[in-house]
């Protein structure tokens, strides 16, 4: 069995977060992924197998060809988790704007 790869490991790659950028306009095969890229359609498999695996895009038989899909509630999760840091940043960017403003009245 093997173990999940993590979410953050796989974007962690420029490649593959070229490929979700592809994906997030609409679903492609790997054909039309990998012209997009200066390497082999074998490179662009191995990046999409990662991303599967991390459950970040889906693969769908159609007909003869397998498209891939980018599953948006793991992109979701991302966010979400990315949202903790946003907060703290803004708060730490107020309490400087409070200390900045302190600064510029003591000068008057």
């Amino acid at each position: 069995m093997d173990a999940r790869r993590d979410v953050f490991q796989a974007i962690a790659d420029p490649t593959r977060r070229a490929i979700v950028l592809l994906l997030a306009v609409g679903s492609l095969t790997p054909n039309a992924i990998a012209e997009h890229f200066n390497s082999s359609r074998q490179a662009v498999s191995k990046h999409l197998k990662v991303l599967a695996e991390c459950e970040l895009v889906r693969a769908e038989q159609q007909g003869r060809e397998m498209h891939y899909h980018l599953n948006k509630n793991k992109l979701k999760e991302i966010e979400k988790w990315l949202e903790q840091f946003k907060q703290l940043l803004e708060k730490r960017f107020d309490q400087l704007d409070n200390v900045l403003e302190q600064l510029k009245t003591k000068r008057k």
